[in-house]
Parts: C-alpha cells; structure tokens; sequence
C-alpha cells in the first residue's frame, strides 16, 4: 500500500501521507489536520472500515469544511471527502484500489487524469503513484506552482521489522521541480535495493549473482562512482578482469581513494581477487 502527494508548500510529506504495514494508509490534505493520520491508522487497525473512519474523523473535526481526506485499508476499500470550503478547483476519485484527490488546482482535469495514469500505468506500485502525480502536473497541477513531494510504500503484512515495513520513503523537501526528483530518487532508490541484494549475495559467497545485481545498479545509475567500483569488483571476482580494469580505471581516475581501499576490500574477503590480480588492478 502507498501514499504519494505533491503541493506547493514546504516538507508536505511530512505532514500529508501516513501508512503502517498491515493496515493501511491515509492522506490528509487541503488545511491539513495531521492528527487524521494516525487516528485513521489507528481506526484501520480497530477494524473500522475506511468509509467509517472517514465519518468518523470528519464528523468529529470542527473545521471539516475546508479538510480533504483519503484512507485506504489493506483489502483496497478507499473512501475520501473533500470539504465544501476547499479551494477549487477540488476535487476527488475513489477507485478500485485507490484514491485520488486534489485541491487548489489549475484545472478540474487534474484528478481524473491522475486516476487514468494510475489505471493505465503498468509496474510496480511506487511507479503507477509516480505517473499519477507526473499526469497531474501535465493536467495543470497546483495554481501556485511546485515545492515539495513524497512517496511512501508499506508492506501489506506486518513482518515485527519495522525497518523492513516501509521498503520505501523519499522526500523532496523543498526544489524546483519535486515531481521530477521524486521521480529520479525512485530510480536511484531502485538501484541501490539491487546493490542491497547484491551486498547479500557477496554475504553468501554467490559472487556470478552479485554481479548481475551490481550491474543491474549501475544500469540504473551510471555516473555512481561505487556502483561502477563494484561492478568491477564482481567482474574481477568472477574471472574476468580484463573487463574489470576500464571500470577500476575510471573509478580510480574520479576518486583515488578506491584505490588504496581495493587491497583492504579483498584482504576481508569482500572481494574475491587475487593479490598478484590486486597489485596489477592497483598498478594501473
């Protein structure tokens, strides 16, 4: 399950999305009242379904009229308000398995192609949110313009490793174009999961693994200088340095001090390279 949000004020995600694992989540927005976040969650985990944990909570909120509201349980059911007080344009969209809303709009196209995109979109669901907030800036977005952004994913079983219940959290606090960056940061994000799984494989002695997953990252993101580095250390480790050296070579040329760590690296055993093959790579 997820929340992703973008708007025209600073550190928006730190105040719109809430999401727990095995419950669901919540987005309150408009004149925010954080305080929906985690009574919604805590309604969730009652078992309150989202329709009745929307009531609830607005009943209860004597600025009703200008909040704007969504939560999502963990069967997919969503319900959402948007107060009449709402600056237009405003509006939202329950679908199958989501919702989506939007306030101080440029146009009343931006949420419906925001449901489209997500509908549409195929992938991964940190991607489909990504493409609902990029279709709603297409459509015209926020009359002020674009500030800040996030995107949240929660795991729909709770595993007790609250360090694995959020696989993803990325903010955009304050930059000319969040979307954009948000987008960039999902990318990058992507990349150093397989760099995880990797360092997991070099754990577990599986270096022709490794290398696929390492260089899956640096596919991903082939300016990073320690994506290439340990490319190029897996290369080395699987038999085939001659492929190796151009990687260690521009690595080494942009931050020379991967040179002096390579001997420490294989010493450890995180790399499986031979000394007289450390000195060569070294050498050159």
């Amino acid at each position: 399950m997820g929340a992703a949000v973008q708007s025209h004020w600073f550190s928006v995600g730190s105040i719109v999305t809430w999401g727990e694992a095995g419950v669901g989540v919540v987005a309150t927005q408009s004149m925010t009242n954080p305080s929906f976040g985690p009574r919604g969650l805590e309604l969730l985990r009652q078992g309150t379904d989202p329709a009745g944990a929307v009531k609830e909570m607005i009943s209860a909120d004597e600025g009703r009229e200008v909040r704007q509201l969504a939560v999502l349980d963990l069967k997919g059911r969503g319900a959402a308000y948007t107060g009449s007080r709402c600056i237009p344009r405003c509006g939202h969209i329950v679908g199958e398995d989501f919702s989506v809303q939007a306030n101080m709009m440029s146009s009343d196209q931006v949420w419906p192609a925001m449901a489209r995109a997500f509908e549409e979109t195929p992938g991964p669901l940190a991607e489909r949110m990504v493409a609902a907030l990029v279709a709603a800036e297409d459509a015209g977005g926020d009359f002020r313009g674009s500030q800040s952004a996030s995107l949240l994913v929660v795991k729909g079983t709770a595993t007790g490793h609250p360090w694995e219940d959020r696989p993803i959290d990325l903010r955009v606090e304050d930059h000319a174009d969040p979307v954009g960056e948000l987008g960039r940061l999902l990318r990058v994000h992507r990349a150093y999961e397989d760099m995880n799984e990797g360092d997991l494989a070099v754990e577990k002695g599986d270096m022709a693994r490794a290398l696929r997953l390492y260089g899956s990252a640096r596919e991903r993101c082939p300016d990073n200088e320690e994506m290439v580095f340990w490319t190029a250390a897996m290369l080395a480790s699987n038999d085939r340095l001659d492929e190796s050296v151009p990687l260690f070579t521009q690595v080494f040329h942009r931050n020379p001090r991967w040179r002096e760590a390579l001997p420490d690296l294989a010493r450890l055993g995180h790399v499986r390279i031979e000394p007289e093959q450390v000195e060569r790579i070294v050498r050159l």
